[in-house]
């Protein structure tokens, strides 16, 4: 069991294609980025890459996830060096995607559980 879920989640991360933020020209005046509020991780409704996210983290630490299954946006607009983590089990356990701030990420949160917002 711990094999296929191990394989699952290695696919799942190998499958994720990164999206280096070009903060010059995405970010409006007032710091939010396509919607997602300076400071904060977004996810973005499924094969979606406009419109208002489904989700808004704004507080460091885990965040479990419920009802996100596909490939979503999921957009790290943190200030000073603040990463975001998705991982494959509940309370940020199993983290494998490391998201460093002002950078975004198309993947597949089927297999992901849980992000987590992290101090620099």
């Amino acid at each position: 069991m711990r094999r296929t879920i191990r394989g699952a989640a290695a696919l799942a991360i190998a499958a994720v294609a990164v999206l280096s933020a070009n903060t010059t020209g995405a970010q409006a005046a007032d710091g939010s980025w396509d919607g997602c509020p300076y400071g904060a991780v977004c996810i973005y409704p499924q094969d979606s890459p406009t419109g208002s996210p489904t989700d808004v983290f704004r507080t460091y630490g885990a965040h479990n996830l419920s009802n996100q299954n596909g490939w979503h946006w999921v957009l790290n607009n943190q200030s000073g060096g603040a990463h975001a983590h998705l991982c494959t089990g509940y309370n940020g356990t199993g983290c494998n995607y490391d998201m460093a701030a002002q950078n975004g990420v198309y993947a597949d949160l089927t297999p992901i559980n849980s992000i987590t917002l992290d101090r620099p």
